[in-house]
């Protein structure tokens, strides 16, 4: 998911294609051409939210290959990419990796994943864009769409209900008028009260507004890339995200999002923007949650100023077979299975969003995820440039995004430096 996913650098990309390093990652394992096993690297989400998918996989699996030992092996989100730099590097590599789909550029671009035949794997003419189009390049696939998730608007049941408020939002002059409802009700006797929580460098937030106004992050001319926030409809979208935030968040504007759960935790809070998953997780003391919360939060599909759906960051996992794999075969037969339309159906059992459009319509209305269901087919992901994960680590958004909260700079002057900023990095590789 969006917060889960970390970013690899251009220069780790190439380092680990050119380069023979000395030693590997711990979890590679033995050759699995010598000893016949099947090498899967996959994230701690799948052994924590959906092990049974996994085994039942495995299960499959070992009907048709019974000698064929499948070693799952479970990565840190945070140091999963240092691993597969270094096992690509070398020779002793994973059959399968996970990787998450705003990753896969520069790998695919270095050469690091197989080729994978889309016809082979179920409702791959459904695949939601914002997986399948992470892997693709020049016509060819790369990786399999895996799972993703979509953000959508959390509230308060109860401070809802208090401020006479009997359904979410369906509109946005609907949702600016539930937020002043509850500013009067809530905010009057409570001075940390946020009717909307939006930290202000929150860019995952920000930029649905950008792409629901129709403007980009960043576009490609004549093969190279350049930023795009000061254009007119970037500038719209920024501008409806700041008025929303300067009107109904309180508190500091130079955080993030990275505590939403522990910030909603504490009760001052009417209404944000998130991941399905921090609707629980406000409530769950090991997020830094309040249990006294528990049942008190409900999902909505947050709509946008255009008047459609605000489109949310699809954030999520694919799934490929480096290029040194010496089961390239077996390890895509392990992929089919483990993304196929009965595996997908796991995953909405435990409320995460199938890979495909078509399965979508499987997620429960009434569920958690159902507002994320209906907000995913809007969904975006971020520029494939092959320089963007610097652009992400120098913080070019966010630095932008503060300037704007804290009312340093005007939203035309911090979106023009954006992009002078962006230009200077986004077409390394």
């Amino acid at each position: 998911m969006a917060q889960r996913t970390s970013r690899i650098s251009a220069g780790l990309a190439v380092l680990a294609l050119v380069t023979t390093l000395a030693g590997c990652s711990d979890n590679s394992g033995d050759s699995a051409a010598d000893s016949g096993d099947l090498t899967v690297w996959l994230t701690v989400d799948a052994r924590e939210s959906w092990p049974d998918l996994v085994e039942s996989t495995n299960k499959r699996f070992a009907k048709k290959y019974p000698d064929v030992k499948v070693k799952v092996q479970y990565q840190q989100w945070t140091s999963k990419n240092q691993k597969i730099d270094a096992a690509l590097a070398g020779e002793d590599v994973p059959d399968i990796v996970e990787m998450g789909n705003s990753e896969t550029t520069n790998y695919i671009v270095n050469g690091a994943f197989a080729e994978v035949d889309p016809k082979d794997y179920d409702n791959s003419k459904d695949w939601l864009p914002a997986l399948s189009t992470a892997c693709q390049l020049d016509g060819k696939t790369y990786c399999v769409p895996y799972y993703v998730g979509a953000r959508v608007g959390i509230y308060r049941t109860d401070l809802f209900e208090k401020a006479g408020i009997e359904e979410p939002p369906k509109t946005y002059p609907q949702l600016l008028a539930d937020l002043e409802a509850l500013k009067e009700k809530h905010g009057a006797d409570d001075e940390k009260f946020s009717a909307m929580y939006m930290p202000g460098r929150y860019w995952y937030a920000a930029m649905a507004f950008v792409k629901d106004a129709g403007g980009e992050m960043a576009v490609e001319r004549d093969g190279r890339w350049h930023g795009a926030m000061s254009s007119p409809k970037s500038v719209k979208g920024l501008t409806a995200w700041y008025e929303l935030l300067d009107t109904y968040h309180v508190g500091d504007r130079t955080k993030d999002n990275a505590d939403e759960p522990a910030v909603v935790g504490q009760g001052h809070v009417g209404m944000f923007y998130g991941n399905t998953w921090e609707a629980m997780a406000a409530a769950d003391k090991r997020s830094g949650g309040n249990p006294e919360l528990k049942g008190k939060f409900d999902t909505f599909a947050f709509p946008g100023p255009s008047g459609e759906l605000l489109p949310p960051f699809l954030g999520g996992s694919t799934l490929a077979v480096p290029a040194k794999s010496k089961k390239q075969e077996m390890a895509a037969e392990w992929i089919g299975l483990f993304t196929d339309s009965t595996s997908q159906r796991k995953l909405i059992e435990v409320d995460t969003l199938p890979n495909n459009s078509a399965q979508l319509d499987e997620v429960p209305a009434d569920g958690v995820n159902g507002p994320a269901a209906k907000a995913a087919e809007r969904g975006w992901v971020t520029p494939l440039a092959p320089g963007w994960v610097a652009v992400e680590k120098s913080n070019i958004m966010q630095e932008m995004l503060q300037s704007i909260a804290t009312g340093k700079k005007s939203v035309q002057d911090a979106a023009e430096e954006a992009d002078r900023l962006i230009d200077e990095v986004i077409n390394e590789n």
